[in-house]
C-alpha cells in the first residue's frame, strides 16, 4: 500500500462538504468528530459520518480524545471505517484505552501537547500505533509560543527520532492553517519533508494537490534513485560507485529504494 501524502479533514456535522469530500484528490478523507465539531453539534455528527461510511468505508474517522465523547464515537463508527486518528495522545494508556474500543483499525496518534512531546517513543512504541502525527495548532497554545518553523523545530524533530526509533513510519505533519497561501503551504511541506515527515493533512480541498505534488518524488530523485538501485544490484550487493562518482553503500541504496516504494 502507498504512503498517504495527503489527509483532508471533513467535519462530520456539514453535510455539504461531507458530499464533496470524496471528490477533491485526498489519498486519505479524515471525517471530523472533534475540533471541528461544535458541542451541540456531536451526535448529529456521529450519525452523518456513520452513514457517510456505509459508502466510504476507506474514509478515516478523527474521534474525541479519550473519553466519554470518544466512547461514543467508537461505538457508532468502530470496524466501519480505515483507521481512526486519535486527538491530543500522552500516553501509550490512551492508545491502548482507544484499541480496545475500536476493533482491527489502524490507529494514528496525534501528539499536541508538551507531555506527548515528552512522552513520544513511548506512545509510538505502543504496538497498535500505527504512526505519530503532529498537532501544531494546540501544541503551541499548550506551549504559549507561535506556530511558526523556528518555535517549533525542536517538538517537530522529537517526533521524527521517536519515530524512527520505536520502528514506525515517518509521522504524519498537521494543517496549514493560512488558506489563501499555497505558496506558503508548499514551503512549509517541503521544510518538513526534508525533517523527516512524510504526509500532511489539509482543511481545505485547494491546498490537497500542493500536498500531493510536494510528498511525491520529483522526476530527478526517481532518476537517481533507480540508477542507484542498477548499481547496487550489479556489484551484487556491495559498495560502489556512480558514474559521477557518487558512494553508494547500503544506507545510500536502501534511501533510494524508498524513494522507487513511494512513487504513485
Amino acid at each position: 500500500m502507498a504512503a498517504i501524502r495527503s489527509w483532508l479533514f471533513g467535519p462530520g456535522h456539514n453535510e455539504r462538504i461531507l458530499a464533496r469530500i470524496f471528490d477533491a484528490g485526498a489519498d486519505a478523507v479524515l471525517l471530523d468528530l472533534e475540533d471541528a465539531v461544535p458541542p451541540d453539534q456531536k451526535a448529529r455528527a456521529r450519525e452523518q459520518v456513520r452513514e457517510v461510511l456505509a459508502d466510504h468505508p476507506e474514509a478515516w474517522v478523527r474521534i474525541n480524545k479519550p473519553g466519554e465523547l470518544a466512547a461514543a464515537d467508537l461505538g457508532a463508527v468502530a470496524g466501519r471505517c480505515a483507521g481512526i486518528r486519535i486527538p491530543k495522545v500522552e500516553s501509550a494508556a490512551d492508545v491502548e484505552w482507544v484499541a480496545a474500543r475500536a476493533g482491527e483499525v489502524a490507529l494514528t496518534c496525534t501528539v499536541e501537547s508538551a507531555l506527548g512531546v515528552v512522552r513520544s517513543f513511548e506512545i509510538a512504541s505502543c504496538p497498535r500505533a500505527r504512526d505519530l502525527t503532529y498537532g501544531g495548532v494546540d501544541l503551541s497554545l499548550d506551549l504559549g509560543i507561535e506556530d511558526t518553523w523556528e518555535e517549533t523545530l525542536v517538538a517537530r524533530s522529537t517526533l521524527v527520532v521517536a519515530s524512527r526509533a520505536a520502528r514506525k513510519p515517518a509521522p504524519i505533519d498537521g494543517v496549514y492553517t493560512r488558506l489563501d497561501d499555497l505558496d506558503g503551504l508548499r514551503r512549509h511541506a517541503e521544510a518538513v519533508r526534508r525533517l523527516g515527515y512524510f504526509g500532511k493533512s489539509a482543511i481545505h480541498p485547494s491546498q490537497v494537490p500542493v500536498i500531493n505534488d510536494v510528498f511525491q518524488p520529483t522526476a530527478a530523485e526517481v532518476s537517481w534513485a533507480r540508477r542507484v538501485v542498477e548499481a547496487f544490484q550489479r556489484a551484487g550487493g556491495a559498495a560502489t560507485r556512480l558514474d559521477d562518482g557518487e558512494f553508494v553503500d547500503v544506507p545510500v541504496a536502501e534511501r533510494a529504494r524508498r524513494i522507487l516504494e513511494s512513487v504513485r
